[in-house]
């Protein structure tokens, strides 16, 4: 096929095909312009109206410019006092004063309380107790108290311990010697008196054991 072209090819060159293809493309080109066939123009119209009149338009609004007016000042508020005087005081009839009452009885005087004057117990007088020799060996030392009952006459006529020397055996047996001191004593009691009249009355004696 690539033969076939090329011979049919060289074959239009021989033959001078390409020269008559030059000469009809050098041939001269006619031009012609064709105007448009534009229609007549309609004629003028006859008997029409005369076109309508319009009123001019108003002029334009202009606003009158803006003055601006201050208000007068507005005064300060006063504050007026009006004095209202105060009614009159109503007027009470007082009652006639009550008669006076009796005065009181006075109270009856307060019983005075009777001077009571404790018996006492003078071991200056008395015989006084003594260590017992298993209470010094021990060297124990306290202080007793006894109380006691003497009758009018200064007779000792009860006696109990009422605070202990201490706890041991010791310590009870010097409670035991200042109780039969106190009993044994007949002439150093002093009878305890009521306003001053000799009465059967309760009294303490203290003593005190310490190791000379």
């Amino acid at each position: 096929m690539v033969v076939g072209l090329h011979v049919l090819l060289g074959w239009a060159l021989v033959s001078g095909l390409a020269q008559r293809m030059v000469e009809v493309i050098k041939a001269p080109i006619e031009t012609k312009i064709i105007e448009e066939n534009k229609p007549p123009p309609p004629p003028p119209p006859e008997n029409l109206p005369p076109p309508p009149k319009f009123a001019p338009p108003p002029p334009s609004f202009v606003p009158p410019p803006e003055v601006n007016v201050n208000p007068p000042p507005t005064p300060a508020p006063t504050i007026t006092t009006v004095q209202t005087p105060p009614p009159p005081a109503p007027v009470t009839i007082a009652p006639p004063p009550a008669p006076a009452a009796p005065p009181a009885p006075a109270a009856p005087p307060a019983p005075r309380e009777p001077v009571r004057v404790a018996p006492r117990v003078d071991f200056n007088i008395c015989e006084k107790p003594e260590y017992s020799a298993a209470a010094r060996r021990a060297e124990v030392t306290g202080t007793v108290v006894v109380v006691y009952t003497a009758d009018e006459r200064g007779a000792i006529v009860d006696a109990q311990v009422e605070r202990s020397a201490g706890p041991t055996r010791e310590h009870k047996m010097l409670d035991r010697l200042t109780l039969e001191a106190v009993r044994g004593c007949t002439k150093g009691v002093t009878p305890g008196t009521v306003d001053g009249k000799a009465e059967k009355l309760t009294g303490r004696v203290t003593y005190v054991w310490k190791l000379e």
